[in-house]
């Protein structure tokens, strides 16, 4: 089985393939805030949770709320721009046809004169010639078309701006309750952000994953306090390298999943994965080898935006990752080597065992998915079978490297007892047979968070 997650995005092409998507190898589901109503995300969420429990099959929901993205407000139709035509930015009402609104004015009061402004992804580069308290004029550096509603990115300015906006609270208040398992917060800066995304769902009695998103130059720069606090990261390369340019963001990638694997936090690669196949029932040479070298690199998942929204091959597309997945697996370095801290000392022998014993898994008895993390942040070659009396755990056990079995089970104190529970099961589901030898990771106060502190080799 694969290893690596696949994270598929829900949208007007696949709402009504849920189910064949969970069987074409789709793990968590994102839910995009940044379309559609909580109407159809709440119908969504119905129909995600419907359909796994038919299919005995655990599906995480992740929840991706807006932030602040930056857009120029309405145009008259289609701005036609050629090199070095002059534009205005401004903060009241636009006067003429060449003068643009934004959706933060007070923006504005951060941008210096000689910065760059771009728009519509890049495509259009401006420069600041010109600063004054209610405008900035730009000289455009290429030619290109502007339309209503296109993003606008500042890769030069200190923006003092949250990542959390009104609207973005609201949807939080609403994942919260609606259950989701995992949070991805946009256009994150600093390590504030997602603590005050954990404050807002947590006063909403919620605890999921919070993961970062890193798609701005001051994520980068503050990567090491982010994953500090966040339970995950995101690698959002469509911002990202238009922050920090194209040309950056392999090494950036590297680096963010580098360090993520080390602090066993889950990483996803994200962005144009196959987005050939969004017209094409066969992705390209280039974005096969994009894929397996974000494999290579460490990735817990790589997600797929446009391929499942709005392409015409959606299911082909994520059997195309799973593909890919597997067969990058026959390659890849496992037993990953770190200094051992006494959080991941259990982990870390487990992985050793693995090398000589070659179980046929490894079984962790879990609460909160600590342990689960730690044995995977290790990358052994043995599946990793999770076993947890958390509905929430063992939903977000979906996103972590190598666990391809997540299972329920009730509060058994005896740890014989709880073993021999797990032999029932592995036959009972056919994951494991009669003579198989498997590790085993329990704490002997079952059930309490931190005490996994016991290893057992076991035959079913």
């Amino acid at each position: 089985m694969k290893k690596v997650k696949i994270v598929a995005t829900l949208g007007p092409n696949t709402s009504d393939k849920i189910e064949n998507m969970i069987k074409t190898g789709v793990d968590v589901f994102r839910l995009n805030f940044s379309h559609a109503d909580h109407k159809t995300h709440k119908n969504s969420i119905k129909n995600i949770r419907e359909i796994s429990k038919k299919l005995h099959k655990k599906t995480a929901i992740l929840q991706d709320i807006s932030g602040p993205k930056i857009r120029i407000g309405e145009v008259d139709g289609i701005l036609e721009l050629k090199r070095g035509d002059k534009i205005k930015l401004v903060k009241k009402d636009p006067k003429s046809k060449y003068e643009l609104s934004i959706s933060y004015p007070e923006i504005i009061d951060y941008v210096k004169k000689d910065e760059f402004v771009f728009f519509a992804d890049g495509s259009i580069r401006t420069k600041v010639i010109e600063k004054e308290s209610e405008y900035l004029l730009l000289e455009v550096k290429n030619s290109g078309i502007l339309s209503s509603r296109k993003g606008v990115n500042f890769p030069q300015s200190n923006l003092k701006i949250s990542a959390i906006t009104p609207k973005d609270e609201l949807d939080l208040a609403f994942g919260a309750k609606n259950g989701v398992d995992i949070v991805a917060i946009s256009f994150v800066n600093a390590k504030n952000d997602i603590l005050k995304a954990k404050k807002i769902l947590n006063k909403n009695g919620a605890n999921p994953w919070v993961i970062a998103k890193i798609e701005t130059k001051k994520a980068v720069e503050n990567l090491e306090e982010i994953l500090e606090v966040s339970d995950g990261v995101m690698v959002a390369r469509g911002d990202l390298g238009i922050e920090v340019g194209i040309e950056k963001v392999p090494v950036i990638q590297k680096r963010i999943i580098k360090e993520a694997n080390r602090l066993k936090k889950p990483v996803i690669t994200a962005t144009q994965m196959l987005l050939s196949m969004v017209n094409s029932p066969y992705p390209t040479r280039a974005e096969v080898s994009d894929v397996a070298n974000a494999v290579m690199d460490g990735s817990d998942a790589v997600m797929l935006s446009d391929e499942t929204t709005v392409g015409k091959y959606p299911l082909k597309a994520i059997e195309t990752l799973k593909n890919v997945i597997i067969e990058t697996q026959n390659i890849y370095p496992y037993y990953k080597k770190y200094e051992i801290k006494d959080s991941d000392a259990i982990a870390a022998s487990v992985a050793d065992l693995c090398k000589g014993l070659e179980p046929k898994a490894i079984v962790s008895f879990t609460s909160s998915g600590t342990t689960v993390k730690s044995i995977s942040k290790y990358r052994p070659k043995a599946p990793i079978i999770a076993l947890t009396h958390s509905r929430e755990t063992s939903r977000k056990l979906k996103l972590v490297w190598g666990v391809e079995e997540i299972f329920e089970i009730p509060k058994i104190k005896n740890p014989e007892k709880l073993i021999e529970k797990f032999k029932e099961i592995a036959l009972r589901e056919k994951i494991l047979k009669e003579g198989d030898k498997v590790i085993i990771t329990m704490g002997s106060i079952v059930g309490k968070e931190g005490t996994t502190n016991m290893i057992r080799i076991v035959e079913i």
